[in-house]
């Protein structure tokens, strides 16, 4: 294999097997993989932008029996920790989240055994009948495969009801990596790698958005990451012509603070600044199908991210006003409104805010003032 002439057949936006993926990540120079994925990047959002989202993610539950190996968020049913989220508390979270200029709730949880369906499309329709613009980015392909093992039904006929009762949107959570072997040892109770794409292929016929996702540095091989990004690619590519299909592709690195996979010594987080800014314009160069790729700044931090503006990612996430389950296992770094605008400035781009959809959002005016109280302090 030749890395000029399989960067050239990116370029041209063709398909690279798993092995060509491969040589490309272990052989190319990163300022090489850098260039292409930046090519890339343009190709697909060719304007100047760096988008961003105002949104929070919140919890539906702790209690789950998925029992991962990577989480310390997750609490036992009828541990004293446990708790399920009620109204009262999701009435307060929104309203804070619309206070700060978000729109949507990023709403997961874990494996409860005594929350079903009923459960899921009575909140949806009760928390979109008290704030009917807000945006629902809700659960997961494992969530997903969860209620429907404790229903008996399909994934179709799941998602179906939970769109009907409000659901926007499908996060890409759960992915981890695809590959069984690794899914066996990291989350052997959640749902296996087919199930994750054969539930996003179905969201995708009911014409539902998702994202895709990543988190590696573990166990996994090289081979079973490019693996990953192809049988990403492959169900995108099965989309109907009327789906948007997968909107964004967001990797990150294995947090490993006091998890059990750390503890037992099966894995701890090795993943490099480089390695990192590798694996996005990796992305970028396996995925020429997906339109947008996220950089994973709460894992990563500020300046790794801005990087990988220049390897391939054009989108930088969300400020998070809420997250509980990747900062329970080490991700410490934050941003707030300024912060995020400020950091793509830095990087040589211009800032957009955004909804889930991709589609450009005008700055809230409290964000607006802000800006202005700040520019008045730094002129004064």
């Amino acid at each position: 294999m030749d890395i000029h002439n399989l960067l050239d057949r990116a370029l041209d936006l063709q398909p690279l097997s798993i092995e060509e993926g491969v040589f490309l990540f272990e052989q190319a120079p990163t300022a090489l993989l850098m260039e292409v994925g930046h090519h890339l990047r343009k190709h697909h959002v060719p304007h100047n932008y760096v988008t961003w989202i105002i949104d929070r993610n919140s919890n539906t539950t702790n209690v789950c029996i998925a029992n991962c190996k990577f989480c310390n968020f997750y609490r036992r049913p009828g541990h004293e920790e446990s708790y399920i989220t009620t109204i009262e508390e999701y009435k307060q979270k929104i309203e804070e989240t619309f206070a700060f200029g978000g729109e949507q709730l990023l709403l997961q949880g874990g494996h409860h055994p005594d929350l079903g369906l009923q459960y899921y499309c009575d909140l949806f329709a009760e928390l979109k009948e008290l704030y009917p613009n807000l945006k629902l980015h809700a659960l997961g392909p494992p969530e997903i495969a969860h209620i429907t093992k404790l229903e008996g039904t399909s994934h179709y006929e799941v998602l179906k009801a939970l769109k009907e009762s409000g659901l926007d949107s499908l996060p890409g959570a759960g992915a981890e990596i695809l590959n069984n072997r690794v899914r066996r040892l990291i989350s052997k109770g959640k749902c296996s790698g087919e199930e994750w794409l054969e539930i996003m292929r179905v969201a995708h016929t009911l014409d539902i958005t998702t994202s895709a996702t990543m988190m590696f540095g573990h166990i996994e091989t090289n081979y079973e990451r490019m693996e990953h990004l192809v049988w990403i690619r492959d169900i995108q590519a099965q989309k109907p012509d009327h789906a948007k299909g997968f909107l964004a592709f967001i990797p990150w690195p294995f947090m490993d603070e006091e998890t059990l996979l750390k503890k037992l010594k099966r894995a701890r987080n090795t993943c490099t600044s480089d390695e990192y800014i590798r694996m996005i314009a990796m992305s970028r160069i396996m995925l020429p199908n997906v339109t947008n790729i996220q950089a994973s700044w709460l894992t990563v931090g500020k300046q790794t991210a801005q990087l990988c503006l220049h390897a391939g990612a054009n989108d930088f996430g969300s400020i998070m006003i809420e997250e509980n389950v990747v900062s329970a296992a080490g991700a410490a770094y934050r941003f707030t409104a300024n912060g995020i605008q400020d950091a793509i400035r830095e990087a040589g781009y211009i800032p957009q805010l955004r909804d889930q959809q991709y589609n450009f959002r005008e700055l809230p005016e409290n964000i607006k003032q802000q800006q202005l109280d700040r520019e008045t302090m730094i002129v004064d």
